[in-house]
């Protein structure tokens, strides 16, 4: 019998993406088992690092396998593409490969770092717009006004066959069953290569698409069974951020992508660590999406020893945005709480508090006087599981408090945490102190204990930023009578290794923090 039409498409991409040109600029890069991860979900978790890749990301593949089947006359015209970043260093380095000029459209958002990149291979970078889309329809005038040809990212043949030499790699490098495979979709050409070459080689692997959830145009395409354009898109992960996927590639997910996974930006910061304390390698969050969606699709079907694969697609994260990922990674692994704790505005309440946290680890610890009967903590606090937040709460209501669950409210992460403090009405007396102490288990509990139980804390801040050392900013209202008591607390804390810095009479407390003290004038 004849082939049907999705056997042709088999064979035509079968045969593509083995006689794809892709390493005369691309390495086989390494299928790596993440032991940690794989201990902690009970699966076999194996990462496919491209990462490795000269440009950091598996686009190269895609953008010289198209580039090397070109016309000589066509290449030697020269070539423009859009891109965030990760496609515009393939082309660059291709273009850079086969001695040709590249002229490339990135949107305005795409780090610096990706636009360093790729100015140091001798392409022309030009910035429009916001997102990729932007950068697509300004770079389709360039390829009519110029007659150069255009690479695109992902919605060509050709590209996605050099991108589905991914998949080839890994039927090749692990033998044994793989029960699914997940690949972070942006446009589409990674999944579309990568699902093409395995559903001819071993359907019965089921190749499972991950998107950030607010950028799941595939997933919502292949929901209404048409291409679906979004309004607008998420640029946490820009090297994903695109509005509409391809003509071509949906079509192929349509064939072959099983399910889809949609993550946040705290599981995907959650899936960066994860990489790092596996593979000592820093993830973009595009490049991670995959592994958080991964986890996310593991503890839904509580799946036990199976094999997964999560391809590891990039890595070319700005430097920066490293205090963001370090700040939610707990959150989205499901290992901090964030509590809104009311408490009596009276003396001891701090240290009841701390007695009903017991041996937990705290992360966080915001709080100022506002002379009412009840005073408001901000409180982070290291758990193991997120019912662990129900018990918690529970804890705090049988102590006579209330407790409020933030973990979910992007304000409060975002905003609120950074703005406890002000004026406080009623604190008159107030001393302030800066406390340094070794950042260990249970430093800070030592710390609320040793303080007398009578004194009124008006002012605690305290933040775990991963640093050696602990800080905290107290403010503490001491009776006259008790001058002396003060005065041994603050020896029994340094003997404790507690250093401490009087900031009573600091400028910035004065102008923040301090009671009526405004300057009167400018």
């Amino acid at each position: 019998m004849p082939p049907n039409k999705r056997e042709l498409v088999h064979l035509d991409y079968l045969s593509r993406i083995l006689n794809a040109k892709v390493y005369d600029v691309a390495i086989e890069t390494s299928l790596v088992h993440a032991q940690v991860l794989s201990a902690r979900v009970r699966n076999t978790v194996l990462i496919k690092r491209e990462d490795e890749q000269p440009v950091h990301s598996f686009k190269l593949r895609g953008a010289y396998n198209k580039m090397a089947h070109l016309p000589a006359k066509q290449l030697a015209a020269g070539v423009v593409t859009a891109s965030s970043g990760n496609h515009a260093q393939g082309v660059a380095l291709a273009a850079q490969k086969l001695g040709v000029k590249a002229t490339i459209v990135m949107p305005k958002t795409t780090p610096a770092i990706k636009v360093d990149a790729v100015r140091a291979r001798g392409a022309k970078v030009e910035l429009h717009g916001e997102s990729y889309s932007d950068s697509y329809e300004y770079a389709q005038k360039l390829v009519k006004s110029t007659g150069k040809a255009f690479i695109h990212p992902y919605d060509d043949p050709d590209v996605i066959a050099g991108q589905g030499t991914i998949g080839m790699e890994i039927l090749r490098q692990h033998q044994g069953d793989i029960d699914a495979i997940f690949v972070a979709v942006g446009g589409g050409g990674l999944i579309s290569g990568i699902a093409a070459y395995v559903k001819a080689v071993r359907p019965r692997v089921k190749i499972i698409a991950v998107e950030p959830n607010d950028q799941a145009a595939m997933t919502a395409s292949l929901k209404a069974g048409k291409r679906i354009t979004l309004p607008t898109v998420g640029l946490f992960a820009e090297a994903t951020a695109v509005k509409q996927v391809g003509v071509e590639t949906f079509r192929l997910c349509q064939q072959y992508v099983d399910d889809t996974v949609l993550v946040s930006n705290d599981e995907i910061c959650a899936a960066i660590k994860d990489v790092y304390t596996d593979c000592r390698a820093i993830l973009e969050p595009g490049g991670a999406a995959a592994i958080a969606g991964l986890k996310k699709y593991l503890e839904k079907h509580r799946s036990q020893g199976k094999t997964f694969v999560a391809v590891a697609c990039g890595s070319n994260m700005n430097f920066d945005r490293l205090r963001f990922v370090a700040e939610r990674a707990m959150v989205g692994e499901s290992r901090e709480a964030v509590l809104a704790v009311t408490l009596p505005e009276k003396p001891g309440s701090f240290r009841t508090f701390c007695d009903v946290l017991g041996p937990r680890a705290v992360t966080e610890f915001n709080y100022r006087y506002s002379g009412g009967s009840v005073a408001h903590v901000f409180v982070g606090v290291e758990i193991a599981h997120k019912r662990d937040i129900l018990e918690l709460t529970r804890e705090i209501k049988r102590a006579g408090m209330v407790a409020v669950d933030l973990t979910e409210n992007e304000m409060a992460k975002l905003h609120l945490r950074h703005l406890v403090g002000g004026h406080a009405p009623g604190a008159g007396g107030e001393r302030v102190f800066r406390f340094d102490f070794p950042e260990r288990p249970g430093a800070l509990a030592q710390f609320l204990r040793v303080m007398h139980v009578d004194w009124n804390v008006t002012l605690f801040h305290y933040r775990n930023h991963g640093a050696d050392v602990g800080r905290v900013l107290a403010g503490i209202q001491v009776p006259e009578r008790d001058r002396a008591k003060l005065n041994e607390f603050l020896r029994r804390i340094v003997d404790l290794g507690y250093a401490w810095v009087d900031e009573t009479e600091n400028v910035a407390y004065k102008l923040f923090l301090g009671m009526n003290q405004m300057p009167a004038k400018i």
